[in-house]
Formats: structure tokens, C-alpha cells, sequence
């Protein structure tokens, strides 16, 4: 976060950037402008604001409608918005991209004060009969507004407002430990990851190592003010580390540290916090009517209950497992070749070495025609192809940190369409992996003309993906595997499912749709990484100029499916995982780890390890929006693979095709039912065939149809 110079402004003038317009380029977040004492001055005035709102609206002696209940905030005022969203959003967004021990202090002591507040709005029982009454007796609704007061509805039950004032109480002590926790568990997890480091001085103990890697950990120790270097935990450090090292003892001190985070005796052990969280949710679920979390986050995704999310599971088992033991028993020989009994911490260093036996590549040969600034021109001009939209890096639009780079984006008439900000690389403060977030979600805005009558501006979104890339060195662009390559493809495809909204509701707006929906956009972009047709548009060599030449391509397709196997097995591992703990219908007492070993034990090939821990560092369903959803990947991949069948049949490029998938899929949020959505651009329910071809999966039996009390979900073989 960048400080006011001191001096610039007296404090006595001042006023919090959050309380007026950020008079900035399309009204995007003055990062530079805003200090750490304005973030809790504006959540607590948002706070303030939303109760003189919500007083509005429940002393409305008017009859409740649609208009005065709903949408009730007086976004037709000239530089109206949401201050408790505001700073809501660019806090705990910088929470994850961006934060320190001071941002740290202020979530532990906001989480609960707004929870309290959520809990306040939501569990109003003079506000939810208006809303109950406008879901009896409203006038005619547009689909879409139908559909906004439906979730409102709904979401006003599923947040309590049935219970009696004991099930009310309960319920509020409930979340807000949940939140406490959640909150605590991220936090645990980053310290955990940012305090181990493998310091290396003997340059033999590099062996093995690509040069991008000894670069990149001699930067990182210099930063450090180290002699050697320095590898850590963050992906672009231990990733080439546990895959190219020779030294086995050091892959293993690597594997371990990154697969015991949160299970060490200290104060960042996250075992009991995710006890209490698995309780928490199914206490929580039963308050509300539900046998577990399972069924009540299941109602409200397209799988709609657990049997479908377990015959996808089991599908995926019967049909890859066969193929990822052959993977694993491959590997095994080619370990014992070197006398070497394979462990988890050989398994990518064994899996390289067979990739390079049989089809000649690895990650290193691709990175000199992955310079970073090659791949982000490859990425928008893929874009542009496909919808014709362009993208233009501006200077003047504030960003958090130099690493960011912020960019206005124009649609094919030459219309504004978005505002882009990239955060490519790892660095202290910031959370490990890659996602998409917003600072402004698309709407329309209801203006009066000068006729009286109403109006909409289409208020365009503010999207930002954040990443943790390899890092340019003093000798070296950022040069990329192949894998974040994909990584960048599948949050750009988040983020064009955000820049493409065009909804009039922001809450049913971009990404704002069914959970195992929300990944098609994003697993669909990664289709185009091994396109030939793809990569001639942007992979060249970053000292020659020359283009990547065929053969590398080749083999590029030619390995795409190596070891997919094991990989779907990894990925249903998780999902089962997952829903053994959210499944659960009695108190949670068991051991983790040994809980954890059982609960995917259906999935896992080779023996398992017990004294490494996944649940502890598992933020996707322990903190994240991906508990008892984690499924939603494979569910997703169905569809994507399914979908870009659709485009490699009239040519990957296809404007008619890739116009029908953004009119039916992009744009549209969450303002249909998501398979709706999905026939009216494919023309058909997904199937499972499409995600086998392109694993290069052969059935081991027949696929027959799913039995007559699975057919909820989205499968249908």
C-alpha cells in the first residue's frame, strides 16, 4: 500500500478517499491515496450507513414491492455507491495480494464486528417479512429481476430468518466463529509458508537444477542479504525444485516443509481450527433444516445433491484409475532403475525424466519462448480473435504495488468495456496461487432523463487477476513453464467471464453464478495452451526471435495427456476428501490426518505417507468458498471439455462460435439456470465421452446411463 508523503495534506483537511469520488480514471481505487487509519474509519461510517438504510426501508409504511424493498438504495443518485462494499472489497482484496501485520490486526478485530452486522441485516425479521411478502405479491418481474428476488429469498432462509430468536442467537455465535476462524487459518497458512527456506552455499547442491531456478534463488537470497541461495515455498521456487533437483534428501526436506504446513507444534497450527470449522458448518447446516453441510450447499449448485457429486466421482474412478495405476507402476521402473524405491518427493523428479525419455520435452525447453510480456501480448490478441476486444496498459490508473500493471479494455466497436489489473508475481504479503477478484462489479445504473422517465448506464467492472509467476532476474525476463502459462489462461478466463457481464444486477453479474459453473469459463481458456495455431501467434524465442519450432510443438500435443491419469485422481482425491467432511452428520472428533488418509483413500495410488497433512493447508474448502465443492473442478472440466469440442469442430478461432459462447455463457452471470445457459450454447447436456477423448482415456466398460435417482445432477452418460 502506498503511503501519503507526510506533509502533502494536513490532517485537518483531509478526507477519507473512501467518503467521496475517487475522481480517478473510470472511477477506479486511488491506491495511492489511501491509508491504513481510512480502511476502519469507513467500515465503521458503512456500517452506520447501511443501518440508516435498512431503518429506510423497514419504516416504510408503504406496501412492500419489488422497487422499495429490493432494490431500494438510491443508486439513481448522482454519485451513489456502497461504502461498506467499497472498502469491503479493495480490504480484503489486498488481504490476499497485498497485506501486513497491520491489515492483519484490523481483519482479526473487524471480522467479528462485521459479521455481527451481516448477521444483523440478514436475521431482521421486520425486513424478511417484507421481503416475504414481495415474494407473494410482487407485480410482473423481468426473468432476471424474478430471478434477483428468488435469490434474495432464498438467501434470507438459508441465513436463518425461519429460525425462532434461540435458533437466530445460535446461529450468529456460529458464523461468527466460523468467520474468526477462516480468517485465523489464512493467516496461519501464510506464516507457515513464508517461514521456511532451503539456504543452499554449496553450488553442488544445485545439481539437476535448470538455470531459471539457480537465478531466481540467488535473486531471492540477495534480497535476503544471503550469500548463495534461497528457495522457498512459493510455486515458481519449489515447483522446479522438487522436479529437477538431483539431491534427493533436499527434495525430501522440501516436500516435507510444504506438506506439514499447519501441523508443526507452534502457534500456527490450523489442526484444531479445522476441527472446529468442519463442526462449525455442520451445526450450522443442521440449524438451519439440513442433514449435513453437504445438502445445504448442494441445493443452491447445479449438481443439487450428493448422490450426483458422487456419480461424478465414481465415474471418474472407474474410468481413470486403471490407466494412472499403469502411470504409477511406469514411474516405479523408472525410479528402480536408479535404485530408488519411489517416495512422494521422487514422483515429479521420476515423472520428468520419463516425459523426457519418451517424448523428448520438459518444462525447461519451453521457457525461452515464454517471456512473460510475449505470453501476456499471445493471451489478449487471443482474446482479441475471439471477440475482438483490445487491451491498453494505462499509466495513469493507480495500482498497489509496482508488480501491477492496470489496463483499460475496449470492446470491438471501440466502446469501454473494462478496466484489467495483472499481478503476476510472488512476494512477501502475498498469498500463494493465482485468482480472480473484483474491485467494481458490472450493473446498470438507473438515471432519471429529463422526461422523467429512467434510464440505465452500463457500469462497467474492474477485474484483477492475481498470480505468482516466475520473476524476471538481473540476467533474465520472466520466462514461463507451460503450466503457468495455463494458470495465466485460466484466471484470464475468469476474468473475461467478469469483463463480459451485462447484467442489470450486480449480484447476479460475471462470475456471480452457481459455484460448479463458475470454472467453465476458466478451464475452457486453458484448452488453447497446446494449440498449435494458439502458440505460432505469440511463442518465440526471447534472444533469437524464433518462433517455437513444430517439432517442440508436436510434442507439446503429443504429451499433453502424460500422466492425466494421475492427475484426475489427485483432483477426485480432493473431491472425496471433501465430502467426507462435509458429509458428516455427528460431531467431528477424528484424528486429521489419519481421517484425511481414509477419506481418499479410494482415489490415491501407491501408499500414502502419515505424517504430512493436506486438510491443514487446504484452503479451497477449510477458508475458501470450496467446502463441500471442491468437486466443482472435475464437474467444470466436463463442461469445458465438452464445450471446446464445440469450437475445435469449426476451428478454434471461430468469431459465430466464440459470439454464442460469450451471448450465452459470459455475459449472461447468474441471471439463468446455468445448464439453460450451457444448452442454449452447445445444444445438448455435457457428457463425460468429450473429458475421456481429450485425457486420452479409453472406457473400461461400458458408459450406460446414471441410475434414474442421479438424474439431478449434470452428467448424463
Amino acid at each position: 500500500m502506498n503511503e501519503a508523503k507526510q506533509g502533502v495534506e494536513a490532517p485537518s483537511t483531509r478526507i477519507n478517499p473512501f467518503f467521496e469520488p475517487y475522481k480517478t480514471p473510470h472511477d477506479t481505487v486511488p491506491f495511492d491515496r489511501i491509508r491504513m487509519e481510512d480502511y476502519e474509519e469507513a467500515f465503521i461510517e458503512g456500517i452506520r450507513r447501511d443501518n440508516e438504510e435498512l431503518d429506510k426501508i423497514i419504516n416504510n409504511p408503504a406496501r412492500p414491492t419489488f422497487d422499495n424493498t429490493i432494490i431500494n438504495k438510491d443508486d439513481d443518485k448522482e454519485g451513489y455507491y456502497d461504502l461498506l462494499e467499497r472498502v469491503s472489497t479493495v480490504f480484503f482484496n489486498l488481504m490476499s495480494a497485498e497485506t501486513n501485520d497491520e491489515m492483519e490486526a484490523l481483519a482479526q478485530k473487524m471480522s467479528p464486528i462485521l459479521t455481527q452486522h451481516a448477521n444483523d441485516m440478514r436475521l431482521n425479521p421486520r425486513l424478511f417479512e417484507r421481503v416475504k411478502y414481495v415474494h407473494r405479491h410482487h407485480r410482473r418481474l423481468t426473468p432476471e429481476e424474478k430471478r434477483l428476488l428468488d435469490d434474495c429469498y432464498d438467501g434470507f432462509v438459508r441465513s436463518g430468518a425461519l429460525l425462532d430468536e434461540a435458533g437466530k442467537e445460535k446461529l450468529r455465535q456460529l458464523t461468527e466463529e466460523a468467520n474468526i476462524l477462516g480468517l485465523q487459518f489464512s493467516q496461519n497458512l501464510l506464516k507457515e509458508n513464508k517461514a521456511f527456506t532451503l539456504h543452499i552455499t554449496d553450488e553442488a547442491q544445485l545439481s539437476g537444477l535448470p538455470q531459471t531456478a539457480i537465478d531466481a534463488a540467488a535473486q531471492e537470497a540477495r534480497s535476503r542479504e544471503l550469500d548463495g541461495w534461497v528457495f522457498t515455498l512459493d510455486s515458481p521456487s519449489y515447483v522446479p525444485f522438487i522436479t529437477y533437483s538431483t539431491q534427493r534428501e533436499l527434495r525430501h526436506q522440501m516436500y516435507m516443509a510444504k506438506n506439514t504446513e499447519g501441523i508443526h507444534d507452534n502457534e500456527n497450527n490450523n489442526l484444531e481450527i479445522c476441527r472446529r470449522l468442519i463442526n462449525l458448518r455442520r451445526e450450522i447446516a443442521q440449524l438451519l433444516g439440513f442433514r449435513t453441510y453437504a445438502d445445504y450447499v448442494l441445493k443452491r449448485r447445479m449438481a443439487r445433491n450428493v448422490r450426483s457429486v458422487y456419480h461424478l466421482l465414481d465415474s471418474l474412478l472407474d474410468a481413470y484409475r486403471p490407466t494412472a495405476e499403469q502411470e504409477l507402476a511406469e514411474l516405479k521402473r523408472v525410479a528402480a532403475k536408479d535404485g530408488v524405491a519411489l517416495e512422494a518427493w521422487d514422483s515429479a523428479f521420476y515423472a520428468h525424466k520419463l516425459k523426457l525419455k519418451k517424448f523428448n520435452i520438459d518444462a525447461e525447453m519451453l521457457r525461452p519462448y515464454f517471456q512473460l510480456e510475449k505470453v501476456i501480448d499471445g493471451v489478449f490478441g487471443l482474446a482479441n480473435r475471439l471477440y475482438g476486444i483490445t487491451f491498453k496498459e494505462s499509466k495513469a490508473i493507480p495500482v498497489y504495488h509496482p508488480d501491477v500493471k492496470a489496463y483499460e479494455v475496449f470492446d470491438e466497436d471501440g466502446s469501454f468495456l473494462a478496466v484489467f489489473y495483472a499481478d503476476f508475481h510472488p512476494r512477501k504479503g502475498k498469498q500463494g496461487g493465482a485468482w480472480m477478484t473484483q474491485y467494481q462489479g458490472q450493473y446498470k445504473k438507473p438515471v432519471r432523463t429529463a422526461n422523467s422517465g429512467t434510464a440505465f448506464v452500463n457500469v462497467r467492472p474492474h477485474v484483477s487477476v492475481v498470480m505468482n509467476l516466475t520473476k524476471p532476474t538481473p540476467e533474465k525476463p520472466a520466462l514461463l513453464t507451460l503450466g503457468e502459462v495455463e494458470t495465466f489462461l485460466h484466471e484470464f478466463g475468469h476474468a473475461l467471464h467478469g469483463m463480459f457481464a451485462n447484467t442489470r444486477f450486480e449480484s447476479l453479474s460475471g462470475t456471480n453464478v452457481l459455484w460448479d459453473f463458475v470454472e467453465l469459463p476458466s478451464q475452457f481458456m486453458e484448452n488453447f495452451a497446446v494449440e498449435k495455431a494458439f502458440l505460432r501467434t505469440f511463442a518465440t524465442h526471447y534472444e533469437t526471435g524464433e518462433p517455437l519450432p513444430d517439432e517442440l510443438i508436436r510434442r507439446i500435443v503429443r504429451s499433453r495427456n502424460f500422466m492425466a491419469a494421475s492427475a484426475c485422481m489427485r483432483q477426485v482425491s480432493f473431491g472425496l476428501l471433501d465430502m467426507a467432511y462435509y458429509t458428516r452428520k455427528d460431531e467431528f472428533t477424528d484424528d486429521i490426518i489419519a481421517y484425511e488418509k481414509q477419506a481418499w483413500k479410494r482415489a490415491i495410488i501407491g501408499k500414502q505417507r502419515t505424517d504430512t497433512c493436506m486438510t491443514t493447508q487446504f484452503s479451497h474448502i477449510i477458508a475458501g468458498g470450496y467446502a463441500a465443492g471442491y468437486y466443482s473442478y472435475k464437474w467444470a472440466e466436463v463442461l469445458d471439455a465438452d464445450a471446446f469440442a464445440v469450437f475445435k469442430r469449426h476451428g478454434i478461432f471461430n468469431r459465430k462460435t466464440a459470439q454464442s459462447f460469450r451471448d450465452n455463457i459470459l455475459s449472461r452471470g447468474g441471471t439463468e439456470d446455468p445448464m439453460t445457459l450451457y444448452k442454449r450454447f452447445r445444444g445438448s447436456e455435457p457428457t463425460i465421452e468429450a473429458l475421456m477423448r481429450r485425457d486420452g482415456i479409453r472406457p473400461q466398460k461400458k458408459l450406460g446411463p446414471p441410475k434414474p435417482s442421479q438424474r439431478e445432477g449434470c452428467l448424463n452418460r
